[in-house]
């Protein structure tokens, strides 16, 4: 019930912020819409601990600052491969990008562990999720630095924090994953 009553806050709180016009007739509409929604939501099973995590919701916010620093210094680095590229000599800009695809191996046990690892790798620029399979993610970067960069396991480590606060952090080394 808790769960079906988090969803109604935030889909009244989106509706509301998207609406813009407070009449009675529209927030009828918007209550029944809402209600709606919820309806099928519930009808479909969909209205649970994974769909809803309100254990995250506390944490979320010092997570999305990090991620927003690692986007920015991520956008430089991109940009700086751009700019090497495009002014410099062949020998140069043959080594600014360097273009690579491997399958970086995960210690994360949760679906929804997975699911922020592999959108978090791919909000930061230079990198894409390609697949989750198992115990790997498949990452295509840019450059081989940014490949380097999360089989060092920062960004992991912070899914970890944020999603299994149950468990203890390991690193990739402690668990045989160093690729």
């Amino acid at each position: 019930m808790r769960y079906t009553f988090c969803l109604f806050t935030v889909l009244a709180f989106i509706w509301l912020s998207n609406s813009g016009h407070y009449t009675p007739l529209i927030l009828a509409f918007g209550l029944a819409s809402i209600l709606f929604v919820i309806l099928i939501a519930r009808r479909m099973k969909v209205v649970d601990q994974e769909s809803l995590p309100l254990q995250l919701w506390s944490s979320l916010p010092g997570y999305y600052l990090w991620l927003l620093r690692k986007i920015v210094a991520s956008n430089l680095q991109v940009a700086a491969c751009v700019w090497r590229t495009l002014f410099s000599g062949k020998a140069d800009a043959a080594n600014a990008i360097s273009p690579c695809c491997t399958r970086i191996k995960t210690t994360l046990s949760t679906d929804l562990g997975k699911v922020l690892y592999a959108n978090s790798i791919t909000l930061t620029p230079g990198t894409v999720a390609v697949d989750i399979d198992g115990d790997g993610i498949l990452v295509h970067a840019l450059t081989r630095a940014g490949l380097q960069e999360l089989r060092q396991g920062e960004m992991e480590q912070q899914i970890i924090a944020l999603t299994e606060s149950d468990r203890t952090p390991v690193t990739h080394k402690q668990a045989g994953l160093d690729t």
